[in-house]
């Protein structure tokens, strides 16, 4: 049990976790902010506009069973709310991205242009120059 409770500790006390649970419980509270939204502004306002339709009360009864239409119109507007929403923050995520993405892009490119890398020759000839340089000192030095 208790090699149960330290697996279950240690999984619960990742990262991933609890940013899940934090979307969970954020998600359901924006749900609900929407869901008020639709229902009591913009479903009234659209319900006005279309003559005094009451979307909520909107249902048709068919051998008993009820229809409720009007509810349904109300989730579909309820969703594509909260889809608008979702798809915006990620728009934003994605030019945030984008944007440093493309600065560490632009900072590793003056990188390169500052401190262009020798060739294998260039660097064979510069063994060679300070070589011989260092030749030529000794040389003066036995004479």
């Amino acid at each position: 049990m208790k090699k149960f409770l330290d697996e279950f500790k240690q999984f619960i006390s990742k990262g991933n976790v609890v940013d899940l649970a934090v979307g969970v419980i954020i998600g359901g509270a924006f749900s609900k902010i929407v869901s008020s939204l639709v229902d009591n502004i913009i479903m009234p306002i659209i319900g006005v506009i279309l003559g005094g339709v009451d979307f909520s009360g909107l249902s048709i009864t068919f051998h008993g069973a009820s229809i409720k239409y009007g509810l349904f119109i109300q989730n579909v507007v309820d969703f594509l709310i909260v889809a608008f929403c979702i798809f915006t923050v990620i728009k934003i995520l994605n030019s945030f991205d984008k944007k440093i993405k493309s600065k560490i892009e632009k900072e590793q490119k003056e990188q390169e242009e500052k401190e262009p890398e020798m060739t294998k020759e260039e660097r064979l000839l510069t063994e060679i120059r300070d070589l011989l340089k260092k030749q030529s000192k000794e040389d003066k030095k036995t004479k």
